[in-house]
């Protein structure tokens, strides 16, 4: 998986499930940071507010993709 295709399915989880996206984006996270780390989890963290909005917090680092 790409940076660009975890956005795009945030926003297709957002737009089809609204305040109850939080299952559907649990997965797509788990997804990146498998793939790509924290660093590109925590991005999209932050690009999408997740913490906010679903309860998702940003990685405190990436000792375990070393």
């Amino acid at each position: 998986m790409t940076l660009d295709e975890a956005r795009h399915r945030i926003e297709t989880a957002v737009t089809q499930y609204g305040q109850h996206a939080a299952p559907a984006i649990d997965l797509v996270m788990a997804e990146v940071r498998s793939d790509m780390g924290a660093r590109a989890f925590n991005e999209l963290v932050e690009d999408f507010d997740l913490e906010l909005l679903y309860n998702i917090a940003p990685m405190e680092s990436d000792h375990s993709n070393s």
